[in-house]
């Protein structure tokens, strides 16, 4: 067993990484601790520890602090302490839009390297906001819940699932919850201005007392149980990682179109270690970064092919970054946005 597997493996079993939104990991220098960098972010320690491990190994003489925080959460936490010595290096998010924020609204620290530019230009904005792995948003199921044949592959197919007579997905289905989950929000918002049945099918989801969860761990947590049958919209990578692991889960990419979310690297400003936050984002897009990101942490890699433009391909559409983001954040349109997405999902009074 190669050294780096045991590491991981030695990481990945350690009980104080199965973490919880909130939780704090120090990773202690590998050797005399030269460099500090912190990081805020939303993918789960679990499941970052790996990418950390490795950049350790080539740089054992730094320290890194991992602070798991759910994404509205990341965003709010950055304004508010900004000025204060618990300010990040790095904040690493699949809040795309909260993330572009940050940028437009003076945040983040530039940052060009051979590394950045070969990021599609899709993937980046300013050489501020930059990703660093993809998702595709998916409908993940529980194979023995759901039979083959009643697997829906399109949105289209899924409304008529859950239209179906005897309403089989009645209180077995699940999303987000958009008012909580800042993902959940932006996918939403991505559906209205992509779908043409988009309205009809929140409503249909409302008639089959639709559950909502923040976090997409909880998702699946209750579909693989078979609590739920299916659960709609959620990032497909944590699935995969659970079917790895043996839970009876499928994962469908939707025909019609299926939305790609990228998971994006900011500098703040005023990051405490500017050097080391810039080292990491370029081992983070490096050829040896993007290798872990995909096969140790089961993240699809941003680069491909040596880099250019090349786009995730398939049914993929993905989510630009850029002031396109900025819409929906509007206070006005937010609230308009969802007081209708609560009408649609609340149970109705009999």
């Amino acid at each position: 067993m190669s050294r780096l597997l045991i590491l991981l493996l030695g990481v990945l079993l350690a009980p104080s990484l199965i973490a919880a939104p909130g939780d704090v990991q120090r990773f202690p220098a590998q050797g005399v601790a030269t460099e500090q960098l912190r990081i805020h972010g939303t993918t789960d320690i679990e499941v970052f520890a790996v990418v950390i491990a490795d950049y350790q190994r080539l740089h054992p003489g730094t320290e890194v602090v991992y602070e798991d925080i759910i994404t509205q959460d990341l965003y709010a936490r950055f304004l508010r302490d900004r000025n204060t010595a618990s300010t990040p290096d790095l904040l690493i998010s699949s809040g795309m839009d909260l993330q572009t924020k940050l940028v437009n609204d003076g945040h983040a620290l530039p940052h060009r390297s051979p590394q950045t530019e070969a990021v599609p230009s899709w993937a980046k904005w300013r050489n501020e906001a930059f990703g660093i792995s993809y998702e595709p948003v998916a409908m993940v199921y529980n194979t023995r819940a759901l039979p083959a044949a009643n697997v829906p592959h399109t949105r289209r197919q899924l409304l008529d699932l859950l239209r179906a007579e005897g309403t089989p997905l009645r209180g077995k289905v699940g999303t987000y919850d958009i008012e909580r989950s800042s993902v959940g929000y932006l996918l939403a918002t991505q559906d209205a201005q992509r779908g043409s049945i988009a309205g009809a099918l929140l409503g249909a989801l409302g008639d089959n007392g639709v559950v909502r969860e923040e976090r997409t761990g909880v998702l699946l947590d209750q579909v693989s149980s078979g609590k739920l049958s299916l659960v709609y919209n959620v990032l497909g990578s944590y699935a995969q990682a659970r079917i790895d692991a043996g839970a009876p889960l499928g994962i469908v990419e939707p025909e019609d179109y299926t939305l790609v979310v990228l998971r994006t690297a900011v500098i703040p400003r005023n990051s405490p270690h500017p050097a080391e936050a810039k080292r990491f984002l370029d081992y983070l897009l490096s050829a040896r970064g993007q290798q872990v990101l995909s096969r140790e942490a089961r993240l699809m890699p941003i680069i491909r092919n040596g880099g250019g433009d090349s786009d995730p391909g398939q049914n993929r559409r993905p989510i630009q970054l850029g002031p396109g983001l900025l819409v929906y954040l509007d206070a006005l349109k937010r609230r308009q946005f969802l007081d209708a997405w609560r009408s649609s999902v609340e149970p109705k009074p009999r």
